[in-house]
């Protein structure tokens, strides 16, 4: 029999089973967004980068039988058969030979192995061909390189959890030494560890139930009264609030000075710690249930456009929960999914931390805050996570209130590329009056998709008393799409766009004014990034605002505020004055986004612009919609003797909403952000227009306003009027920026009209 044409099964190494089926494999993403693959995955698992080519002779020979016992490079060396005169010799302790492959064989079977770690007979028949070996030979490459493959990633998780075992221990001995010099808060003696027994805990719960009901009773009585009812000092001690970081007003300090529920709130008591994990257990299961449920739990809507909740099934497959609705609130309720450009682990640090979230919906969430952490998760990731929350959530106009929200945030991993995140109000633990929303579960259900890309399915259930919204927004909102889910996936396909260009290498460099240089584009986006968020966290009836109304009776009511800015590197220093003002127009949001970001029509609108023709410069995509980028355009004056002067804008759409937002900046701090410079101390003053559908049409809500409906159009101005910011503001001021947003509108209105006609 010739060399290495069979092996005995004897000499078959017992690690393989019989199908050679030693391990999995995970095929790598074709794009993610910064995210390196994590340590923790399933037994069996291994990402193909994580393969060591060159390992050592003593590695591998740990990994074989004694029978099967040699020294390969990178895994790839094999067993000679025996040969015709060594069936001969009666010496059964003769030393075997062995086949060393080629450089060149390993390197096309490593290359193969990425692409199929388990190859059939066919496949293992050409490559055998191709390379000179035997189709044995091939196939005991291909079950050595999983076996050894297979006890790396053992190796590697047996050191992970040696590690969490060890810290686990060491703070095991941190908490008995604290509790060896803790003291009973009664008598002032000593506790023991272990001290608390099933029967006290037993208690505290029932003191934590008891709790409740006293919250529930004295909110009660407080409508009677007609006064709060004195609190219960002794039932647990005060918390200090703990915030952790804010959300998307990151240097903007002024910002975080109002807000009734981030000034009242403070981090939960110990006594309600296991409550709420109970709670977020089940509003887990129940965001699961609902993600993957359809009829009769959602139906659809009568144009077929999105999915409406069944009440009634609602209340009789999910009995429990956070209680009855209250009186004279509304059911906002919707589910919708998507297939974003984004690995699912990216997701799910994004929702898990609080900045990141608040700035990749800076255009939902005006403002939030993590109270406490009850957990960080498990193996190094956010596997069990659990957080206590604060956010405010906004509509793009002063008309529209904002929704308050206390609750908690619990992230799981359900399978193996598979998480949820949920939140939950946690309001029932404080009752007051004041609350206008609560939040039964919602949050997402992520799926992992091949080449990077992640399946989303997201669920907004609240219920809200909307009596506050303006008679212009109140069928957008009570429709669901004002807060709703397709608002929230809108916003994030469009973010996961933006944030993959930012990524993309492979710019076409045959457009004029395309950026190509990698560090100016992502100075230029950071730029424009912050823009966006300070402009959508001024337009907003957010409980941090004080809004002033100027003139008018009706919807066109001009609403102002000042600022003082002191020592922001990003704003320059004085009295900075806001106006705001919302309307509506007969025009599909879609040409009213269309004509407002084009630069050719600017002059039509735009009056600082004094008449001069506007260029574009530079242009950087940020999305499949060529509306989605940021520009950099110059203003050539008509005057000769005036400067010429530069505008950053951002225009962006999707299937809920559109903006317009821009703001002049000086021409030399441009130069140093296009040459990849820090933006962060570039001076901005963003204004702009947030472009909503009416409500009135499926077709205005299915394509950001293509279809019949009109549009809602708000109009934000920020002017510094002072550059003193101990100055006292003048009524000529405020009548000058009255005037100014009053003639954009009556531009605005005049031009689309007649293009209308």
């Amino acid at each position: 029999m010739p060399a290495g044409v069979m092996i005995p099964a004897r000499n078959m190494p017992s690690m393989i089973s019989g199908n050679g089926n030693v391990g999995g494999f995970g095929t790598i993403s074709g794009l993610t967004l910064g995210q390196q693959p994590t340590n923790n995955m399933m037994e069996g698992q291994l990402h193909p980068f994580e393969m060591t080519q060159n390992t050592s002779e003593s590695e591998i020979a740990r990994l074989r039988d004694e029978e099967f016992d040699s020294t390969i490079k990178s895994g790839s060396e094999n067993h000679e058969g025996i040969s015709g005169d060594d069936d001969q010799d009666p010496r059964p302790n003769k030393k075997k030979r062995y086949h060393r492959h080629t450089q060149h064989q390993i390197q096309e079977m490593e290359a193969f192995f990425k692409e199929c770690p388990h190859p059939d007979d066919k496949q293992r028949k050409e490559l055998g061909r191709v390379l000179g070996l035997e189709p044995l030979q091939v196939k005991f490459w291909f079950q050595n390189k999983r076996t050894q493959m297979k006890t790396q990633h053992e190796r590697q998780e047996n050191s992970q959890l040696r590690a969490e075992n060890e810290k686990l221990r060491a703070d095991n001995m941190r908490y008995r030494e604290a509790l060896s010099t803790a003291s009973c808060p009664n008598c002032g003696g000593p506790t023991a560890v272990g001290q608390m027994s099933f029967d006290e805990h037993h208690l505290r719960l029932e003191n934590a139930r008891l709790r409740e009901e006293i919250d529930r009773i004295s909110a009660i009585a407080a409508k009677y009264v007609g006064k709060p009812v004195v609190s219960y000092p002794l039932l647990s001690s005060p918390m200090t609030p703990r915030p952790l970081e804010f959300g998307s007003q990151t240097g903007s300090g002024e910002m975080f000075s109002g807000g009734e529920l981030l000034r009242s709130i403070n981090a939960p008591a110990e006594s309600d710690k296991p409550m709420i994990i109970e709670l977020a257990v089940a509003a887990m299961e129940e965001l699961v249930r609902m993600a993957q449920l359809g009829e009769p739990l959602w139906m659809t809507s009568l144009d077929g456009s999105t999915s409406v909740l069944n009440e009634e099934e609602y209340i009789r497959t999910f009995p429990r929960g956070i209680g009855p609705k209250p009186t004279g609130f509304k059911c906002e309720a919707s589910k919708e999914t998507c297939v974003v450009i984004m690995n699912h682990i990216s997701l799910v640090e994004i929702l898990m931390d609080v900045h990141q979230w608040s700035t990749v919906f800076a255009a939902i969430v005006s403002k939030a805050s993590t109270l406490d952490v009850l957990s960080t998760g498990i193996a190094g990731n956010y596997n069990g996570a659990l957080q206590v929350m604060t956010a405010e959530f906004q509509v793009p106009s002063p008309l529209v209130p904002t929704r308050e929200i206390y609750y908690v945030r619990y992230c799981k991993q359900h399978a193996e590329g598979t998480w949820a995140v949920v939140d939950v109000s946690l309001d029932h633990l404080r009752p007051d009056p004041t609350v206008r929303c609560r939040r039964r579960p919602s949050g997402c259900l992520i799926q992992e998709m091949p080449n990077g890309y992640s399946k989303v399915t997201w669920i907004e259930h609240v219920e809200v008393d909307d009596r506050g919204v303006h008679n212009l927004y109140k069928q957008l909102v009570s429709s669901g799409h004002g807060f709703g889910a397709r608002r929230w996936i809108a916003t994030l396909d469009r973010q996961c766009e933006r944030l993959a260009s930012l990524m993309a290498t492979n710019i076409p460099t045959g457009d004029a004014g395309v950026i190509t240089n990698q560090d100016g584009r992502k100075s230029m986006l950071k730029l424009a990034e912050r823009m966006v968020i300070s402009f959508c966290a001024g337009v907003s009836a957010s409980t941090t605002h004080t809004w002033t109304t100027l003139s008018g009776t009706g919807a066109d009511d001009v609403r102002v505020m000042t600022r003082k800015s002191v020592d922001d590197p990003g704003r320059p220093p004085g009295i900075v004055l806001s106006a705001a003002t919302s309307f509506w127009l007969p025009v599909s949001p879609k040409r009213v986004f269309d004509f407002l970001r084009d630069e050719n029509s600017r002059n039509e609108w735009d009056i600082l612009s004094n008449g001069g023709v506007v260029q574009e410069m530079a242009h950087i995509a940020n999305g499949r919609d060529t509306g989605n980028c940021v520009s950099l355009l110059r203003v050539n004056s008509a005057n000769s003797s005036q400067t010429n002067m530069l505008i950053l804008q951002e225009s962006c759409t999707d299937a809920t909403a559109s903006f317009v937002i821009y703001a002049p900046v000086d021409i030399v701090a441009m130069n140093v952000v296009l040459n990849g410079g820090d933006p962060d101390y570039v001076a901005l003053l963003p204004s702009g227009f947030a472009i909503l559908p009416d409500g009135t049409s499926a077709g205005g809500l299915t394509d950001a306003g293509s279809g019949s409906g009109g549009s809602l159009l708000t109009v934000a101005f920020q002017i510094l009027v002072d550059s003193v910011p101990t100055a006292k503001l003048s009524l000529g001021s405020v009548a000058t920026v009255n005037n100014l947003i009053a003639c954009t509108v009556e531009r605005i209105k005049a031009s689309l009209s007649c293009e209308n006609a």
